[in-house]
């Protein structure tokens, strides 16, 4: 029996979707990018990609204002919740997901990433 499609392009562990025209944010993806795992990692820049891009349930308005990543399953996730699933594919922060990823941490972090969202403004792009 023949192999299925051994030629395609191997499937992504997820996709983080960012905000390209903030400074501070690409510079962190682009931290990211650099590490193991980041390969296996879609990113798109929801500044300036097609609106098809973003896929379902996210629109380009939402995309910017917070953090989100789609899980290998097509699940939309944001917030801190995303940081902790994108962490989760980079073997230099996966050992922490265990510990932040429980509904207590993530309600922590959800704060901590909502105050730093009402500074954001200062460093995004005009």
């Amino acid at each position: 029996m023949a192999s299925a499609n051994t030629t395609s392009t191997p499937q992504k562990n997820c996709t983080v979707y960012f905000d390209g025209a903030c400074p501070l944010c690409t510079k962190e993806i682009a931290t990211y990018k650099t590490w193991q795992g980041a390969e296996q990692i879609e990113w798109v820049d929801a500044s300036s990609c097609p609106e098809q891009e973003l896929g379902v349930e996210l629109d380009r308005s939402s995309a910017l204002a917070r953090m989100h990543v789609r899980d290998a399953e097509g699940n939309l996730i944001q917030g801190a919740a995303a940081f902790v699933e994108l962490w989760a594919h980079l073997p230099a922060m996966a050992w922490l997901t265990p510990v932040l990823s429980n509904s207590f941490m993530i309600k922590i972090l959800d704060v901590m990433y909502a105050l730093f969202l009402r500074i954001r403004p200062l460093w995004r792009k005009a």
